[in-house]
């Protein structure tokens, strides 16, 4: 679905990202880990078009991603960021409709009908119901991500690409949305390449796991081949501690201070 192969990006002179190769496959959630500076969020930016390369290839359904035209790749593509921008005022179901506007058939570019039941199914499975007229600079830190977050849902596309999705969320609505996104990709046949700071969270949902450390692989595979102590020390510069969940019996990590 989305491939890259052997991509490099830079700003300017400053090669941020070197020789990464990454394949995010229909079903399956993909976590990037590593330290700040590790170039996660310069990678998703590229897999997303919104940066060029500089060398190597991104293929979007075997076709190279330049060829698309932004309203192509947010058809099939949607993105959350770190941060969100609003430069007027705008309602929780105005924002999250917007993740409408590259799928819509509506005459002008206005919505229909189905966008707007789309758009609050969305506000449900992300607990805004009841949210609709409230206005975004009104919601706290975890409800306006829970807003970014449903936005991305309802453009329906067949890949997520998702930075730090979690961040501001409590523990409740960290473990929800990423079920919801696991879900999502299990029974719809999606992708999900997702950043996260959270490596138990990374073990217990990634499928794959691709650790980085200036611009560069360390290692890549499924949770138990990566997340390993040698290679949480080198990218980490920590001792960690590894078992199993007794529930889950997925890996969990534990930092050794």
């Amino acid at each position: 679905m989305l491939e890259a192969k052997e991509i490099s990006v830079g700003y300017g002179a400053c090669e941020v990202i070197s020789g990464v190769s990454l394949e995010a496959k229909a079903g399956e959630i993909i976590a990037l880990l590593g330290a700040n500076g590790a170039g996660k969020t310069t990678l998703l930016r590229a897999l997303n078009g919104a940066i060029p390369i500089l060398k190597g290839e991104i293929l979007l359904n075997e076709k190279p991603l330049a060829q698309f035209s932004r309203r192509e790749i947010a058809r099939k593509i949607a993105v959350v960021a770190q941060e969100t921008e609003l430069k007027f005022p705008v309602t929780v179901l105005e924002f999250v409709l917007a993740g409408r506007f590259a799928q819509s058939a509506g005459a002008f570019g206005w919505e229909t009908e189905s966008d707007v039941e789309i758009a609050r199914k969305y506000l449900i499975e992300t607990d805004l119901a009841g949210f609709e007229k409230r206005l975004m600079n009104q919601l706290s830190g975890g409800e306006r991500q829970r807003a970014v977050f449903a936005r991305a849902l309802a453009a329906e596309a067949s890949i997520f690409l998702l930075d730090e999705p979690t961040a501001n969320l409590d523990l409740a609505h960290q473990v929800s949305l990423l079920r919801l996104m696991q879900k999502k990709c299990k029974t719809q046949e999606t992708a999900a390449v997702v950043i996260t700071h959270d490596l138990n969270a990374a073990a217990e949902f990634a499928d794959r796991i691709l650790l980085l450390k200036l611009g560069k692989v360390v290692a890549a595979g499924n949770p138990g081949e990566v997340l390993t102590e040698e290679n949480l020390r080198e990218t980490f510069g920590v001792r960690v501690l590894l078992d199993r969940h007794p529930f889950s019996t997925n890996l969990r990590i534990t930092t050794i201070y």
